[in-house]
């Protein structure tokens, strides 16, 4: 570690070949290049799609440092790049905070008041009004959400673009690309490499673990909106993304902290107040549960054998990325989980290549979804009592209720009175989010 200034140094768009530049540095130390590749042509823009721009460019650029200062996370954070105004400055710093939680956690590091930006003068910007055609831009992963989302505005005909990100346009993970395709539906590529010198500084061993990569990728669909022409971004994220996976003291460790509502609240202000209110950023899954999002997804079966969650899909070198689901971690576990309810048993297993209801090795990772060991893992999963009530689900069905897994853990989750009640509650919407009314009759639709 070192106490050496964080410095965030320049950054620089080159509309020929459409590549951001992000330049960091330690004061007397370390210096990184961060390069984003957005697709070509890039057409010229108005005056104030133009300003709008940078500013879309500067939060990516503010954001993104994250993934540099963790490496030794010191107390004072400079920006020489531009004035750093106080509005800007909180709301990066909440997000460092916060999408720190479980880096900080893990690393058993306290970042309580330990994160402060130096604040010039200068007032913060004010929006701008920008004229921006009524199309959609859908990030996709390659997993079940994205695919309920695009699916449901493509059935409403809304004009739906997807957005995709990997190391470059050509590298695309596998599940993302196969997605794309199997929708048909027209897609934004944009490619995200960090710099070398981190990779270094991590074999040397410096600090390393999670960062809140949504609030990143946020802020560069923010840029796509300026550059290409949409007035929404709909993201997937669901319900339980809120959801802590454990709290120490007052403070909340969520591994989906730039996934969960508070950062939704908090990115959509700013961007609102600070680039253009004619941008609108939302969950569109917001008012679902997993298991209600898996119940949805069951139906969609041209995407069965092609979807992924399982991390491996996605490894930053493309030689090491698995061609099928590990299953053997907690992402295979939960969807395989959510979904056995839905999907017939015997096209399950095909999917996931294996039984992991009946796999003895899987105990404690669903003892950890369910609550009965450790706490919520660190990984996109819905909560606690969501996995339990999936698992209760499962104890009563004549499918299911043999498997190791089902029959052991079924007999450990006590039964609680109105626990049907409970599993049929998961199918309703959920009245915490910010899912325009246009938008939040898809789901009531398709309820």
């Amino acid at each position: 570690m070192t106490t050496h200034p964080f410095v965030f140094d320049r950054y620089a768009f080159d509309p020929n070949t459409a590549v951001l530049h992000l330049h960091y540095r330690y004061e007397g130390g370390a210096r990184f290049e961060e390069r984003i590749s957005f697709p070509t042509p890039v057409r010229p823009l108005s005056a104030d799609r133009s300003t709008a721009l940078d500013r879309a460019f500067r939060l990516i650029f503010l954001l993104a440092g994250v993934s540099y200062y963790k490496a030794h996370v010191p107390q004072d954070l400079i920006c020489e790049a531009f004035p750093l105004d106080r509005a800007t400055a909180d709301f990066v710093a909440d997000v460092y905070f916060h999408g720190l939680g479980e880096f900080s956690y893990c690393n058993r590091i306290d970042l309580s008041d330990k994160i402060r930006f130096a604040i010039s003068d200068a007032p913060a910007h004010t929006s701008l009004s920008l004229d921006l055609p009524p199309r959609v831009l859908v990030p996709v992963g390659g997993g079940k959400d994205s695919i309920v989302s695009l699916e449901l505005l493509k059935q409403a005909d809304y004009p739906v673009t997807l957005y995709a990100q990997g190391k470059s346009a050509a590298d695309i993970a596998a599940p993302i690309e196969a997605t794309i395709e199997a929708s048909g539906l027209p897609a934004l590529k944009v490619g995200r490499v960090l710099s070398g010198a981190l990779l270094e500084l991590n074999r040397a061993g410096a600090l390393n673990g999670h960062v809140p990569i949504t609030a990143i990728l946020s802020s560069i669909t923010i840029a796509c909106a300026v550059l290409y022409g949409f007035d929404t971004i709909a993201l997937s994220n669901e319900h339980s993304a809120s959801a802590p996976n454990l709290k120490i003291g007052d403070i909340e460790i969520n591994h989906q902290y730039s996934k969960s509502l508070n950062f939704e609240l908090a990115f959509s202000a700013y961007v609102a107040a600070h680039i253009s209110p004619n941008i609108r950023y939302f969950s569109l899954l917001r008012p679902l549960t997993e298991t209600a999002i898996a119940r949805r997804f069951a139906e969609l079966k041209d995407y069965h054998g092609i979807f992924r969650s399982c991390n491996t899909a996605f490894r930053q070198d493309k030689e090491q990325r698995n061609k099928n689901w590990c299953c053997d971690c907690a992402k295979c576990r939960f969807v395989f989980l959510a979904l056995a309810p839905f999907i017939e048993k015997s096209r399950l297993i095909d999917i996931f290549g294996k039984n992991m209801l009946d796999d003895e090795k899987q105990n404690r990772g669903f003892s950890e979804l369910c609550g009965i060991t450790a706490h919520k893992p660190f990984e996109c999963v819905g909560d606690i009592e969501e996995s339990a009530l999936l698992m209760e689900k499962l104890r009563q069905s004549p499918i299911w209720k043999n498997d190791s897994i089902v029959r052991d853990l079924g007999a450990q989750i006590a039964p609680q009175k109105g626990s049907d009640v409970r599993y049929s509650a998961l199918f309703t919407l959920r009245p915490e989010h910010r899912v325009p009314e246009e938008f939040l009759k898809l789901l009531n639709a398709s309820n």
